[in-house]
């Protein structure tokens, strides 16, 4: 009954698996005091309101991950950001999953 959002999981899990094993420039879109609370290592604080003012920093990465809280903000980042020409980016939804994924791909290597 729910293959199709099984096969929709699967998909994305691995589209984020294989940008971190790229070794991708991850940005947490989350505001600054959420940032704060924590993160995933490595990562750096760009809040949604401010993505348009990184585009030249941004630019200069061959993939990009994009996180937030609950997945939604991330998916306006990502839109904003291939909008502006900036193709090689994944959405990675909520920071805790990117966090697992990043820990689980670390353990296998």
């Amino acid at each position: 009954m729910f293959g199709w959002m099984n096969r929709l999981l699967g998909k994305k899990n691995r589209e984020l698996e294989n940008a971190l094993m790229a070794n991708p420039y991850l940005v947490d879109v989350r505001s600054e005091a959420e940032f704060a609370n924590g993160s995933v290592e490595g990562a750096v604080n760009i809040p949604l309101d401010k993505i348009t003012t990184q585009l030249e920093t941004l630019r200069k990465h061959s993939c990009i991950v994009v996180f937030c809280r609950s997945g939604f903000r991330s998916g306006m980042a990502k839109k904003v950001l291939q909008q502006k020409g900036i193709l090689a980016v994944v959405n990675g939804g909520k920071w805790q999953h990117v966090q697992r994924a990043k820990q689980s791909i670390n353990q296998k290597s």
